[in-house]
């Protein structure tokens, strides 16, 4: 155990490495003096504006995005017993999805009233993600099944699509243009202002999953023993569903949909911690996100990227081998 500990040291300081160069690289490079001056509120104008309105504020969130989605994916995979299930399984993403399209899909419909659009399509997302949610905790008071409740999820998630198809159907090329942009993610919307909104529900939810450390390790034999142990399956799962929905709709709004962090940062973490006791396995997983999300970062705003990396982009470039890897590796991924 202390030995596979080292390997929490090993993520943070990775973390920390990639969040300094995350300050340091970008279209205009910067000195480790100069950006500690700008931090320390000193310095040139122009630099402080840059490091404090631009680059701080992104490497935040994606450490943020990155740990809040890979929580949630694990709470997801424990909870499901499905090595592919995400963040987006139970279609949160989806319904994030819908609020948005509704605000710049079809704008003349809010234009009156007198709040900016980027905080509307933000409070838009987090409406439609939670309102799914509500839908999946009613579910689960009736029929009590994860199998079905995922089953209605995915459900969900695909009537949440058609909508958007058809409000895509019904708009304008310059409003089309725009969610097509917010589709792709992007860690760099957050200006310092704003940051709070992020950074309180992400870090709330995530005290909340390292909560959910030993139920989880309990379910990882199955429902029926769990019970036998004295866990309240039913209630775990729902808070599980609710963490996962707090943290997944919160990144969503902020940072649109962003793809395979939430499903595949789970399953390389237990390759390197070799274990499934969520005591370990859920700090790892946590900043494991947060670091793997700052490398994507750095990826997308690479010089020779020219800034026009989608993020979804890369992160697929992550997370699509991890799932292949998943799913030819044979069914005893869960207790490695």
């Amino acid at each position: 155990m202390r030995g596979k500990g080292l390997w929490l040291v090993f993520f943070a300081l990775a973390g920390l490495v990639l969040a300094t160069v995350g300050l340091v690289v970008g279209s205009a490079d910067l000195s480790l003096h100069q950006v500690g001056e700008a931090l320390a509120g000193r310095g040139e104008e122009t630099v402080r504006m840059i490091v404090l309105q631009v680059r701080l504020p992104e490497v935040l969130t994606a450490a943020a995005a990155g740990a809040g989605l890979a929580a949630s994916g694990l709470l997801m995979q424990t909870t499901f017993h499905n090595p592919l299930a995400g963040p987006g399984v139970l279609g949160l993403t989806g319904g994030a999805a819908v609020g948005v399209a509704l605000v710049m899909l079809a704008s003349p419909l809010w234009q009156a009233l007198p709040v900016s659009r980027d905080l509307l399509a933000m409070a838009a997302a987090l409406a439609g993600a939670m309102a799914v949610l509500l839908l999946i905790t009613v579910a689960d008071r009736r029929v009590g099944d994860g199998v079905t409740l995922l089953i209605l999820g995915l459900m969900l998630g695909y009537l949440c699509s058609a909508l958007i198809s058809v409000l895509q159907a019904a708009s304008e090329a310059g409003a089309l243009k725009g969610f097509v942009l917010w589709g792709m993610g992007s860690f760099g919307t957050m200006g310092l202002h704003r940051l709070p909104w992020l950074l309180v529900p992400v870090a709330a939810g995530l005290l909340l999953a390292l909560t959910l450390v030993k139920p989880m390790n309990a379910l990882l034999v199955g429902e029926e023993h769990a019970a036998s142990m004295g866990v309240e399956v039913r209630r775990v799962r729902r808070t599980s569903v609710w963490v996962t929905g707090l943290l997944a709709g919160t990144i969503t709004a902020c940072c649109g949909p962003v793809a395979f962090l939430g499903i595949a940062v789970p399953h390389v973490a237990r390759a390197f911690l070799r274990t499934a006791d969520h005591r370990l396995l859920m700090p790892g997983t946590i900043l494991l996100g947060g670091t793997l999300a700052l490398a994507c970062d750095l990826v997308v705003r690479m010089p020779w990227a020219g800034g026009m990396l989608p993020l979804n982009a890369v992160t697929s470039w992550l997370g699509a081998p991890v799932v292949l890897w998943v799913l030819l590796s044979g069914k005893n991924w869960f207790r490695r």
